[in-house]
């Protein structure tokens, strides 16, 4: 109001004492109308800002979560890549008779088979590539989890990409048997890849 008023005051100030009182009255009106107007948007804006940055804090948030699963994933294969590497030059079908011992399976059983028979059939160049192929893997995913946490568009549409790529297969492993590893994994890409296309959808508005 006081801010009206002095409007006001400047602008008899300004023109002199040719302005009648009905004049001053018109102008005093149309300033307050301006005033209280600006007001208005300058809170309307505020609003909007906040609304916008709390929904980017929980856009970040959850594409940050999705890249420290991308991360662990590379983490998890690192170890297996580097179990690899361990195994070149060593009798892999005496060690994979070990852990079967070890952790109390029966080797007659179906997966227990598989592995021995997989150990078997392992030679050095065999586990060269296959750890080889680990640490590329793994490489591939601390970048993508870099560019996830870093909110790059590129790491966003490769996430989408890569896990949609995974879809089918897992969706297939599903149909010939149910597990509940293969059910955890096939939600958890899921989720990944309607996170990132949600999150670039929104980014398109």
């Amino acid at each position: 109001m006081v801010g009206i008023v002095r409007i006001g005051y400047e602008a008899g100030a300004r023109y002199g004492s040719g302005l009648r009182p009905s004049q001053l009255a018109i102008g005093c009106r149309r300033a307050s109308t301006s005033s209280m107007t600006s007001a208005r948007v300058r809170k309307d804006r505020k609003r909007t800002h906040a609304g916008g940055g709390g929904r980017h804090r929980h856009l970040a948030a959850g594409t940050r979560a999705v890249a420290m699963i991308e991360a662990a994933k590379g983490g998890l294969v690192v170890v297996v890549g580097l179990g690899l590497f361990a195994l070149i030059h060593r009798n892999v079908q005496a060690v994979a008779e070990e852990i079967v011992r070890h952790v109390h399976l029966n080797p007659a059983s179906r997966f227990p088979r598989i592995f021995l028979d997989a150990a078997a059939s392992a030679s050095d160049s065999r586990l060269w590539a296959l750890a080889v192929a680990a640490m590329v893997y793994a490489m591939i995913r601390f970048v993508e989890a870099y560019g996830l946490w870093q909110e790059q568009v590129w790491a966003e549409w490769f996430g989408i990409l890569s896990g949609s790529l995974y879809l089918p297969l897992e969706i297939y492993e599903l149909t010939v048997s149910v597990s509940a590893v293969k059910v955890i994994l096939l939600v958890v890409n899921l989720v990944i890849v309607g996170w990132l296309a949600f999150v670039r959808w929104q980014a398109s508005d």
